[in-house]
């Protein structure tokens, strides 16, 4: 799905109305059935509902909702704002009106002073105060009605962003100016700030209204945003003949662990031949042996000279993929190791967990790492590699950066995982779990990317793929085991329904 700002939104919204002739408020009547939809799925007409309208569109599609709210049976109490008295759109005046000609409606319209309603926690708040388009932070009046609404604890639905917020970027925005909405119903499309970590408390349970914004115009725009789908890795996901043999599927190599910490090497192995490669050779510390001929039998088995750690990563055979990282700890010697390993690589590696701390502490290895290769980081390892971020959204811009100064993917580990690539696209994952919280998730993820790329698949679509199935595996592994008992290894374990489930899905 793409994701576009709202500037491009916007373009979207004037093609639809001046080029194929649908009316502004043809479309804002949708907006408010869908609001209407979700209210009255969830509660009944007995629900005290007050709603806020601004003098914009957004204040028009909050007063079309209060219309057919009360249609339905609630008794909505709706504040319009209209400082000065000539404040409104052309399309909040006309909805204004056909509410107002309603018999019985409760409705005040602020042009100068205002006395705030009385507000509990059993009530619903519908925000329609500021949508998208809004320009500056609140000031005023309006962050002490925000303020207030946010302390009642009230229910609160907004419709497009919660009001205050901006649709792209929230760089300076003060939170507690900002509805904390418990719901946003997002018109047509989610926003790029929703899929930051710092703006869940704002945004809280998302959703789409499809208004019918023109197909035809969201197609000609190509954005900087998308959001991965099952439908996405279901056209990529390649058909295997009658006749394959293991040499058509590839060969990975798997470095990983130390003594303490085969655990990671057993995880990132097993998820690689749970994604379909032909063979895997894990590259481990002689401590390793056991362990993984016991656990992974399916996986050959590479011995370092040291019985406990890395210290020399020399390969014997001309793998398809190559990761390195999980567990093999930052010992100086492995540090080293890693060091001439990069040297000496030419082709497209995975560099996953310890490989990006060894990385961190000899930054220069950054430029080694060859083009089109793949780093795994989550926000700690992120910071260790590139300086303290307070935020996802600085996290994401200096991930941008990086991307395009060294060529390469970066796949940035949140609840919206994001792959950045080197041109500045950016995709953001729609599987997973909070199931997916363990130790040893990502090492899976690692070895299901390397399975993926042994097979023959782009970096780019390796990534993109690999974070979808393994965010779909911890989904299959939370309905069977349940939301806090996710271990990684049920995550590679459900690598194979999480692809089954793709291939089978409409």
């Amino acid at each position: 799905m793409k994701i576009f700002t709202t500037e491009e939104i916007r373009e979207i919204d004037k093609y639809t109305v001046e080029v194929e002739g649908v009316s502004p408020l043809d479309l804002i009547e949708k907006v408010g059935e869908g609001i209407v939809a979700e209210v009255t799925s969830r509660w009944l007409p007995t629900k005290p509902v007050t709603i806020f309208a601004g003098p914009g569109n957004n204040g028009a599609d909050a007063l079309a909702a209060a219309r057919l709210l009360y249609e339905k049976g609630f008794k909505p109490k709706t504040f319009l704002f209209n400082i000065g008295g000539d404040r409104l759109s052309p399309d909040c005046q006309a909805c204004r009106d056909r509410l107002v000609s309603l018999p019985g409606i409760d409705f005040t319209e602020i042009i100068n002073n205002f006395s705030l309603p009385d507000l509990m926690k059993t009530h619903l708040v519908i925000d329609g105060l500021f949508g998208s388009g809004l320009r500056d932070h609140l000031t005023g009046g309006f962050t002490s009605l925000v303020q207030y609404i946010n302390e009642s604890r009230a229910t609160v639905i907004s419709i497009d962003v919660p009001s205050g917020m901006f649709g792209d970027w929230n760089k300076d925005s003060i939170h507690r100016n900002v509805i904390h909405a418990d719901i946003t119903l997002a018109i047509q499309f989610p926003r790029p700030a929703f899929f930051l970590r710092e703006n869940a408390e704002l945004v809280g349970e998302w959703k789409i209204l499809d208004i019918g914004l023109s197909q035809k115009a969201s197609a000609t725009i190509l954005p900087t945003y998308y959001m991965i789908e099952s439908n996405d890795v279901k056209r990529k996901l390649k058909r295997r003949h009658n006749f394959v043999t293991k040499a058509d599927l590839g060969s990975a190599a798997i470095i990983a662990g130390s003594y303490g910490m085969m655990g990671a090497a057993v995880l990132a192995t097993k998820a690689a031949i749970r994604g379909g490669v032909g063979k895997v050779t894990a590259i481990s510390p002689r401590c390793g042996f056991n362990i993984l001929q016991s656990t992974v039998p399916d996986a050959l088995f590479l011995a370092d000279k040291n019985e406990v750690i890395l210290t020399n990563i020399s390969l014997r055979y001309d793998y398809s993929a190559i990761a390195i990282g999980p567990g093999i700890g930052t010992h100086e010697h492995t540090v080293s190791a890693v060091d001439d390993f990069l040297a000496s690589m030419k082709r497209p590696l995975i560099v996953d967990a310890d490989a990006l701390n060894c990385i961190a502490k000899r930054p220069a290895m950054l430029n080694n790492l060859p083009v089109m290769s793949i780093i795994t980081p989550h926000a700690g390892e992120f910071d260790r590699l590139f300086g303290h971020h307070s935020t996802d959204y600085e996290r994401l811009t200096k991930a941008i950066e990086v991307s395009q100064q060294y060529n390469i993917f970066i796949i940035l580990k949140s609840h919206y995982t994001a792959i950045i690539r080197p041109d500045g696209k950016i995709y953001f994952n729609s599987s997973g779990t909070p199931a997916m919280a363990t130790a040893g998730s990502g090492d899976c993820l690692t070895g299901l990317i390397a399975s993926l790329l042994a097979q023959g698949y782009l970096p780019e679509i390796a990534a993109i793929m690999g974070v979808f199935i393994h965010g779909r595996a911890g989904e299959i592994a939370e309905q069977r085991q349940s939301l806090y008992s996710v271990s990684a290894m049920d995550i590679c374990d459900c690598i194979g329904p999480a692809i089954n489930s793709i291939m089978e899905s409409d």
